[in-house]
């Protein structure tokens, strides 16, 4: 089965058979059945929901599904068309809608799509509404308009450029101290709409940029996960074109990974590291990222007197702690830059001002700010159980076993050692218990996962 529901939303591979892929009906029962739970929420009439896709292939076909089934119930549409994550995120409030849907499959491979929901802050909904989705879809009690009920139709063709406008509002975004560095970047977009969106920005910014997969096709050239193996065209590219810097973002644009004028990748944990330096630098306060993110963040926070907290793995929970905490800066460790002053998402566009401006102001090359933080190794490795273990029940025998260590049991078990950490959580979907580990080195981190292992087998 690749049809993934959950709280968040639907995903899957387009085509096959109902309910087991993402085929049109289920498309169309998934967007029925988050508008009805608007209309019930609401209960107001002329609602309006924001719209907005990738570059994936099936896009088109799962937007037309999406925005008719949507009129179907006398909702209104604004269509976004060719968006990114965080466009369509600031575009709800923006047009005062009731909702908004993002059609994307974020970093998954080309056959697969996804309606991700937001409510009418333009933030994903929360695990209640989720439920409530989940369940109003498997009913398919729905209820549509008559003809003259029908919901309005209209393209909104200015997104982006409200998007990058406020991004360039932004007090802690120094755009004449970016061009006057007159920066050459070179952008892979994997094809998707972030080659639109970023290199606009990159404009008004003052910045050359020479554009690699930024063709909006939704033909991805390598695998659209950011991760260093997938990314030796731009690591090539940079050092031939004497660059200073890379910038590569996945399909829907929320995550941001950076390459160094040599080619090298900047890190993915460290995107936000460089972010928060800047902006902890110039207001005390308040860093967020997840258990298995790196401790990097921790040490920058407190090099500036300010506080870290980390939350639960996954954006809401993120967004959630932020708030909580009115943080000045959050993320997660996938290169995922959320800045409060704009909006609670993932943002690879901010994260791309802001980056520039520390760059600007610093006069460093990007590898000289790298150098400048401490240099952490993470490894990720798994155990295969038998399905009759407990789980739950291993997890707490291993706090129990490091219970003289600081230990987090917000989300499985995260266990912070002196030199080194180990988070384990268990997989939703299978007896297996990930173990996430950092260290001063490579061998050290994957040496404390296979330490792990031994002792989770020891328990058993």
């Amino acid at each position: 089965m690749s049809l993934i529901k959950s709280i968040s939303g639907i995903r899957g591979t387009i085509g096959g058979k109902v309910d087991e892929n993402l085929t049109p009906l289920d498309v169309v029962k998934f967007s029925a059945a988050f508008g009805t739970l608007l209309q019930t929420n609401k209960n107001k009439k002329n609602l309006t929901i924001v719209v907005g896709r990738d570059a994936r292939i099936s896009g088109k076909m799962v937007n037309s599904l999406v925005c008719a089934t949507l009129q179907g119930l006398g909702i209104n549409v604004i269509d976004l068309g060719l968006s990114t994550t965080p466009t369509v995120e600031i575009m709800v409030p923006e047009l005062n809608a009731d909702g908004g849907i993002i059609l994307t499959a974020s970093h998954n491979p080309k056959e697969w799509n996804a309606l991700k929901l937001l409510n009418e802050k333009g933030e994903f909904i929360n695990s209640e509404n989720g439920a409530d989705v989940l369940k109003l879809a498997a009913d398919g009690n729905f209820n549509f308009a008559k003809v003259d009920d029908l919901g309005t139709y209209e393209i909104n063709e200015n997104a982006f450029d409200i998007h990058i406008q406020q991004i360039l509002n932004l007090p802690m975004v120094d755009a004449e101290a970016i061009k006057s560095r007159k920066f050459k970047v070179v952008l892979d977009a994997v094809n998707s709409t972030g080659g639109i969106a970023i290199p606009m920005l990159l404009d008004k910014l003052g910045c050359e940029t020479i554009k690699l997969y930024c063709e909006p096709n939704g033909q991805f050239p390598h695998n659209p996960e950011p991760l260093k193996e997938h990314l030796g065209d731009i690591c090539k590219l940079v050092k031939e074109e004497k660059a200073d810097l890379g910038i590569v973002v996945d399909p829907d644009v929320d995550r941001l990974a950076l390459v160094d004028e040599n080619g090298e990748l900047f890190g993915e944990e460290y995107t936000l590291v460089a972010v928060a330096d800047y902006l902890l630098k110039n207001k005390k306060g308040v860093a967020i990222s997840n258990l298995s993110s790196s401790r990097a963040l921790r040490d920058i926070a407190k090099k500036h007197n300010s506080d870290y907290f980390a939350s639960a793995v996954g954006e809401v929970n993120v967004v959630n702690l932020m708030k909580e905490k009115n943080a000045v800066i959050g993320g997660e460790g996938n290169g995922g830059i959320i800045y409060p002053d704009l909006h609670f998402g993932r943002d690879s566009l901010v994260g791309v001002a802001l980056f520039l401006t520390h760059l600007a102001k610093e006069n460093k090359t990007v590898s000289e700010l790298r150098a400048t933080y401490p240099s952490y190794f993470m490894g990720k490795k798994k155990i295969q159980l038998t399905p009759e273990i407990d789980v739950d029940s291993l997890l707490t025998k291993m706090e129990k076993e490091y219970q003289n260590e600081e230990v987090s049991t917000v989300d499985g078990v995260k266990i912070d050692f002196e030199n080194n950490w180990v988070h384990l959580r268990k997989s939703n979907t299978e007896p297996i218990i990930r173990i996430y580990t950092e260290a001063f080195s490579q061998e050290e981190a994957d040496n404390l996962g296979d330490k792990m292992i031994a002792k989770i087998k020891s328990l058993i």
